[in-house]
């Protein structure tokens, strides 16, 4: 008997870097969580995942070392990320996705050539759409506000270190692809975030569909493009079209 075809899985992935920005900053650890797809249709984590410590080729900032802890003689002798990334980023088996919470971070380094033209998932702007409830929606705010089924607690510690926080992000995209489709999920990731509350100004913590007209017009050329997006997406709303907020089972189906 042929053994069962390995699964899809979508592979978490999450940076420590040198900095916000490349060329000017470069990676230093790399760590992965994969989720795949059970012959049950659900999703879950699968195998332990892993990390590995990329030398970035120049010094790391005292600022940065205060976040994640990594210092320079800790990346010394490690590989470079051309020779890492490739094959951590298109793994076997199947590949359906990358994912990461707040993608756009790890896609400035994780380029088309190096994840083979890959789909991103951000659980960042997924969470904001399935979980607006939320009191904030960081990895670690979505963490202990979910207290995700199944996460060791030790396991995902410590914070700002590569593999723990994949770790934590795979159980918040396990539980967002058992609410909705790959398909949704990245079709959210490609658009900007829409967000739940407003964030600041004499109307912030209030659902976008409570303020004022007036006030949300103020919005509609605010330089966040989520901010944008989001007042765009309630004015669309008031006028006969589109969607702020938790949507209902059936707009999930569709």
């Amino acid at each position: 008997m042929a053994p069962p075809p390995a699964p899809s899985i979508i592979r978490v992935i999450d940076l420590e870097t040198t900095g916000n920005s490349p060329p000017a900053h470069a990676v230093i650890e790399i760590g992965w969580q994969d989720v795949a797809l059970g012959q049950d249709g659900r999703w879950a984590l699968q195998g332990d995942g892993g990390s590995i410590l990329v030398n970035p080729g120049r010094p790391i900032p005292p600022i940065t070392m205060a976040i994640h802890h990594i210092r320079d003689e800790d990346v010394a002798d490690a590989r470079w990320w051309h020779d890492v990334a490739r094959p951590v980023l298109d793994p076997w088996p199947r590949r359906i996705a990358l994912a990461a919470h707040r993608a756009s971070f790890e896609e400035q380094y994780c380029t088309p050539a190096l994840t083979r033209g890959a789909d991103w998932i951000c659980t960042w702007k997924c969470a904001l759409r399935l979980w607006p409830d939320s009191p904030s929606f960081s990895n670690q705010v979505l963490r202990y506000w979910r207290r995700p089924e199944g996460l060791v607690h030790e396991r995902g510690l410590p914070i700002h270190r590569a593999f723990p926080d994949a770790y934590v992000t795979a159980h918040h995209l396990r539980d967002q692809l058992n609410e909705a489709s790959v398909a949704q999920l990245i079709q959210w990731s490609k658009e900007p975030g829409l967000l739940p509350r407003v964030r600041y100004g004499p109307d912030r913590g209030k659902e976008w569909r409570e303020i004022e007209e007036e006030s949300l017009i103020g919005f509609l050329t605010d330089r966040d493009p989520d901010v944008r997006h989001t007042a765009e997406t309630e004015m669309a709303r008031r006028r006969g079209g589109g969607h702020v907020g938790r949507l209902t089972p059936q707009e999930l189906l569709l």
